[in-house]
C-alpha cells in the first residue's frame, strides 16, 4: 500500500488472551493493523485469523517470551524487520503470582520483576526514541488499581504495577510538547484467565460478588478510548475510581491496616 493509504500500526504484548486480547479487537475494530506477541504461538495464531476474518486488518504474530535476556531485542529486530515503526506501544504482558511473600520462592519474584518491570521498559527503551525522533506515538501501559495501594498476598505484583504507574505519569510529563503521549490503564479485578489462575490458588475470590469484577471487553474499551485521547490514567468502573480517589487521600498507615484486614478475611 502507497503509505499515504497505510492503516496505523498497533504492537501488543500479552496478546494472546485477557485484556491484551481484548485490546487486540479494539485497535482491529479502529482500523489498525496489528503485531501481536505472547508466548503461546498456537493463541496467537488462532486470535490472528480470527481478528483478518472479521476487520480489514493485516495480523503480525511474534511468539516471544519477553523474560529472555534478549527477548525485547528480538522483538524490535522483528519491527525493524518490517521497516515500519509502530503508531501505537501497548505493554499488556503481565504475570502475577498469589502467595504470602516469604513463601514464594525467589525465582517466582524475579520472573514477576523481569516481566512486569524489566520487559515494559526495556521495550519502551527501545520504541520511545524513534516515536519521538518522528513526532507521534501512543503507549498504554496496562497497570492495575493495585498500584495505588498495598496489596498484601499480592506484594511483588502491587509493586510491580506501581512501578508502571509511576513511570507511566513520570514520562507523561518528559514527553509533553513531543506529539507522544502515554496512558496507564488500571483495571480493577477483571474477569480474565489471570483472575480464573488467581481463584486457583485462592477459594475465597469465588465470593466476589459480580459487581466487584469488570467485564473485560468493557475495561479494554475504555483503555483504547482512553489511550487514542492521550490521557494519562484510566481507571475503569465508578467502584475503582472511588477506591482509588479514597486511597489517594487516605493516610497511608490506616491503608496498611485496612488492606491487612482484608487479606486476612480473604486467607
Amino acid at each position: 500500500m502507497p503509505a499515504t493509504q497505510r492503516r496505523p500500526l498497533v504492537l501488543i504484548t500479552g496478546a494472546s488472551s485477557g485484556i491484551g486480547e481484548a485490546l487486540s479487537h479494539c485497535f482491529a475494530q479502529a482500523q489498525h493493523d496489528l503485531v501481536l506477541v505472547a508466548r503461546s504461538a498456537d493463541k496467537l495464531q488462532a486470535l490472528a485469523r480470527q481478528i483478518e476474518a472479521q476487520y480489514p486488518s493485516r495480523v503480525q504474530v511474534v511468539p516471544l517470551d519477553l523474560t529472555l535476556p534478549d527477548g525485547t531485542h528480538q522483538l524490535a529486530t522483528a519491527l525493524k524487520a518490517r521497516r515500519r515503526l509502530p503508531d501505537v506501544l501497548v505493554n499488556c504482558a503481565g504475570v502475577l503470582a498469589q502467595q504470602p511473600f516469604v513463601r514464594m520462592k525467589s525465582a517466582d519474584h524475579q520472573g514477576v520483576i523481569d516481566l512486569n518491570i524489566s520487559a515494559l521498559t526495556a521495550i519502551m527503551s527501545h520504541f520511545l526514541p524513534l516515536m519521538i525522533k518522528r513526532g507521534s506515538g501512543r503507549v498504554l501501559n496496562v497497570a492495575s488499581i493495585a498500584a495505588f495501594q498495598p496489596v498484601p498476598l499480592l506484594a511483588t505484583y502491587a509493586a510491580s504495577k506501581a512501578y508502571v504507574l509511576s513511570l507511566t505519569e513520570s514520562l507523561s510529563q518528559e514527553l509533553q510538547g513531543s506529539g507522544v503521549s502515554i496512558t496507564a490503564l488500571c483495571p480493577g479485578i477483571t474477569a480474565t484467565p489471570m483472575l480464573q489462575a488467581a481463584t486457583q490458588g485462592n477459594a475465597q475470590l469465588n465470593q466476589l460478588p459480580g459487581f466487584l469484577i469488570g467485564d473485560v471487553q468493557d475495561v479494554a474499551r475504555q483503555g483504547f478510548e482512553a489511550c487514542m485521547k492521550g490521557d494519562v490514567i484510566c481507571v475503569p468502573g465508578i467502584i475503582n475510581q472511588a477506591a482509588v480517589l479514597a486511597s489517594r487521600s487516605t493516610p497511608k498507615w490506616l491503608m496498611r491496616r485496612v488492606s491487612d484486614l482484608l487479606s486476612r478475611l480473604a486467607s
